[in-house]
């Protein structure tokens, strides 16, 4: 048996998850936000990487994000701003890196000259970016919106724990119900010191605030989400009361 055979593989063979199951694993990514260490961004300006899968199968995600992610620099403004590199791969073996970019109408305009084509999976491509970026000059979050893994789950899970050696928090945000990379994705997850959450195509609403908090933390760290969260949004309001007894 090769190595793909061993491998997960996009599918939907998993067992359907309950509304209430990924009400619960929202809210333990919440928690998980609020328990990151109480860190300030390097410099003025927090950076962000954004990195999303852009295979076939991702066109309506891709599309959904090009819409929220000026989010991400809205919620930011007070703080300073917010540097966004955005990252993905598509095709067969492309992997794209933008310059760092300081506003939305930018991002979008990259974003929307992107056409998602079929290919397989490259996380470990991500990753290995990811720590090169951050060793040429401090990465505060790296956010990475995906639903499959067809990689050695051991390799990415080696690359996640050097990005937490060195500091860097992946917050993954797995779309879709394949169990197999729901689990790989919580290891990597965790390795980093960062945090997994799903979601679903009918959830722009909470991919556009779990989007905003991680982008406030990025920016200006712990104290920051707490500020942001006063008189934002309901999945907002439950980070804050999440944090109440720790403050």
């Amino acid at each position: 048996m090769g190595d793909r055979d061993k491998l997960p593989q996009k599918g939907n063979d998993a067992a359907p998850v309950s509304k209430a199951a990924r009400t619960s694993e929202v809210d333990a990514f919440l928690q998980k936000v609020a328990a990151m260490p109480k860190v300030k961004a390097a410099g003025p300006r927090g950076r962000l990487l954004f990195a999303l899968d852009a295979t076939a199968s991702r066109q309506p995600t891709w599309d959904k994000a090009c819409e929220i992610q000026a989010e991400m620099f809205a919620a930011t403004a007070a703080l300073g701003g917010l540097d966004v590199q955005l990252a993905y791969y598509r095709g067969f073996g492309e992997f794209e890196a933008s310059a760092w970019l300081g506003n939305a109408s930018d991002l979008t305009r990259l974003m929307t000259s992107v056409v998602c084509l079929g290919g397989r999976t490259q996380i470990g491509r991500v990753l290995d970016h990811a720590l090169a970026e951050t060793r040429r000059r401090k990465v505060n979050a790296l956010i990475f919106v995906c639903d499959s893994v067809e990689e050695p789950v051991d390799g990415l899970c080696d690359r996640a724990g050097r990005l937490g050696v060195i500091g860097l928090p992946l917050f993954l945000f797995h779309e879709g119900q394949d169990a197999r990379a729901g689990d790989a994705f919580r290891q990597m997850a965790r390795l980093s010191g960062g945090a997994c959450c799903p979601f679903d195509a009918n959830s722009a609403d909470q991919l556009k605030a779990l989007l905003r908090a991680v982008a406030v933390y990025a920016a200006g760290g712990w104290q920051a989400l707490v500020d942001h969260s006063r008189g934002a949004g309901e999945s907002v309001r439950l980070l804050t009361r999440q944090l109440g007894p720790k403050n």
